[in-house]
């Protein structure tokens, strides 16, 4: 079992604050590769590929799976921002979007966040 589905069989889907939170409040210091006034993206801290990001909204929605119709233009703009960056951080031949969704899905942060991850040829099937 790798480190990160072992931390999702563990993880507490109903502490309402999480470590994205506090970064989003700026209370843990992060170098954000890009902002506006709804998302942020970062480096992840245990990359899985040469480039892996994450785009988190500024909104705390725990998973995808408890996102509302109110959500819907977020939802479109998350993935827009994962497209720019994805070209800015040099990833022209594509990347992988990786969003995972409860205990089964390996969510270890329930707060909504997708995964970008690139640099390298993705293996198929994955999981």
């Amino acid at each position: 079992m790798s480190d990160e589905v072992a931390k999702a069989q563990v993880a507490d889907s109903t502490d309402g604050d999480t470590i994205f939170g506090k970064i989003i409040r700026k209370e843990i210091p992060c170098k954000f590769i890009y902002e506006d006034d709804k998302t942020v993206a970062f480096h992840d801290i245990s990359a899985q590929a040469p480039i892996h990001f994450l785009v988190i909204p500024k909104k705390p929605i725990p998973q995808l799976s408890k996102a509302t119709e109110q959500d819907e233009a977020l939802l479109g703009h998350l993935m827009l921002v994962a497209k720019k960056v994805a070209l800015e951080q040099g990833l022209e031949e594509g990347f992988r979007i990786v969003i995972n969704d409860g205990k089964n899905g390996a969510q270890s942060v329930y707060h909504l966040h997708l995964h970008v991850l690139g640099g390298r040829q993705m293996k198929w099937p994955p999981g």
